[in-house]
């Protein structure tokens, strides 16, 4: 993740880079830029065809971040279904979105703060739930809701 040129601190980072490379005439440079960010390469190529002035905008770069990072952790299921949420929030709140793809903020981390919350707030189900579920009671699941994945989101990249 981010081997060759590193991690970007911003959209306008990773297209100052995009733009130099694109300068020196290194195509295979911007379509490396933009794997290693989540970028598509149809995007890359209408950078480079000169159809589009920048490699990405704060949204793409935001959300490409995400993907590259939920891949490397291989996440499925509920993180993912996190992992969306968070691109969700990304397109609604602009500052949410600049500071995803912020250097040193990682899905990784933001994940297991969710996580920790999911433990701490964890209840015992009702031992008929758990028996219909053919389980042997008794049984804990904390699993939390938006508004809490919210804030938890918010808190962590936003401080």
């Amino acid at each position: 993740m981010f081997e060759k040129f590193g991690e970007f601190d911003s959209a306008e980072e990773l297209n100052r880079a995009a733009s130099a490379q694109l300068a020196e005439g290194d195509t295979e440079a911007i379509y490396t830029i933009a794997e290693e960010n989540g970028i598509d390469k149809e995007d890359a190529a209408d950078f480079i065809a000169g159809d589009v002035p920048e490699l990405s905008n704060p949204l793409m770069a935001a959300v490409g971040k995400l993907n590259i990072e939920a891949a490397v952790l291989r996440l499925s299921g509920l993180t993912e279904d996190w992992k969306g949420y968070i691109a969700q929030q990304c397109a609604e709140n602009k500052e949410l979105c600049l500071a995803v793809r912020k250097r040193g903020k990682k899905l990784e981390l933001c994940m297991g703060e969710i996580l920790r919350h999911a433990f701490e707030k964890k209840v015992r189900l009702a031992d008929s739930i758990v028996k219909a579920a053919k389980l042997n009671p008794p049984l804990y699941l904390g699993i939390p809701g938006r508004a809490d994945v919210k804030r938890i989101i918010e808190n962590y990249y936003l401080k």
